[in-house]
């Protein structure tokens, strides 16, 4: 049987916020650039049967990875990042997006020959037309793999957190996810992991893992249908403390080491874009429990900062500010 996840009071959310801005957060993964290509569209061209979108915007933002670090930065948190980059036009346009929040470089490393990882999405009348995606995702050289398990090990040494972000581009790897969750353990440090296909079942020993609901069912080759005893045997099955469930407009669903499932509603009002939302999701989790949240005071705060950041254009962030707004409006005083 489930509960329903009850929101702490606005005091405790302000302490909370206090306590954040205090942690210094590490965020190992999978970098990504993200492109957004915004017009309008109002002939076929007369070289095939295709719409000629006219750019009226263009902008660039960090994805993947580097936008949890962005929103780990946004909370007013510490962020250190360790990831690649190519040495090709799209890693100066990422470094310049996290320069903006604030987040050093020291920690990304250059791989000649490999492209920096881009997702560019072309936005005709505020519709996605089409993504186009310029990656490679086959696993790290020897010498880079062990540069980066470096560089990640030393950062680990000054965080209050460790945030696992997989894409499956190649960065994370089974050892590398076992060096760092046994670090992170040895040092008391909570791990928020947050998978895809490769390496699902390679973070046992994860203080939180987050997938969503179909990459979950995905990866156990069934439907889920999201009942209680079917997500308390998940949990069991992939050997980590808490398992966390995005569930998209049906919100999240925790399962703790007590069995205990609590359910949170989503807080999503209008959906703009839900590129990001799961970036979102894990920064918060993960700073909040290194302030000392207690996990469902961690997982209330994630929800309602993920149905804020969908009601905006591209992977963004949410701040403080926009968060005790959002709590007003859903809680009130």
């Amino acid at each position: 049987m489930s509960a329903t996840l009850h929101p702490p009071s606005r005091a405790r959310v302000e302490e909370l916020l206090e306590e954040m801005a205090e942690v210094r957060a590490l965020v190992v993964g999978d970098l990504m650039l993200d492109r957004y290509l915004l017009g309008d569209v109002d002939r076929i061209s007369p070289e095939a049967p295709v719409p000629v979108l006219t750019v009226e915007q263009e902008w660039a933002t960090a994805g993947g990875a580097a936008n949890v670090a962005a929103n780990v930065a946004a909370i007013g948190a510490e962020a250190l990042l360790v990831g690649i980059v190519g040495d090709d036009e799209a890693a100066p346009l990422l470094s310049d997006a996290l320069r903006g929040y604030g987040i050093p470089s020291d920690g990304i490393l250059t791989v000649p020959g490999r492209p920096t990882t881009t997702k560019t999405r072309i936005i005709a009348r505020g519709q996605q037309v089409v993504r186009l995606d310029r990656e490679v995702s086959n696993p790290l050289s020897g010498r880079h793999r062990d540069t980066l398990r470096e560089l990640a090990l030393g950062a680990l040494t000054d965080a209050d957190v460790l945030l696992l972000e997989d894409y499956d581009k190649g960065v994370l790897d089974s050892q590398l996810i076992v060096d760092l969750i046994s670090a992170a353990r040895d040092q008391g440090v909570p791990v928020v992991a947050d998978p895809k296909e490769r390496h699902f079942f390679d973070y046992r020993g994860a203080t939180v893992f987050k997938p969503n609901r179909r990459e979950l069912g995905g990866a156990f080759r069934v439907h889920l249908s999201g009942e209680d005893e079917e997500l308390r045997a998940a949990r069991e099955r992939l050997g980590v403390e808490n398992l966390l469930i995005t569930l998209g407009d049906e919100g999240m669903a925790l399962v703790g080491p007590d069995g205990l499932l609590l359910r949170a509603p989503s807080f999503t009002r209008e959906v703009f874009d839900v590129s990001g939302a799961g970036d979102t999701v894990a920064a918060w989790v993960g700073t909040a429990l290194a302030a000392d949240a207690t996990m469902s005071e961690a997982v209330w705060l994630a929800n309602l900062a993920a149905g804020v950041e969908v009601g905006k254009q591209g992977t963004a962030t949410v701040s403080p500010s926009e968060l005790v707004s959002a709590w007003e409006q859903q809680v009130g005083d």
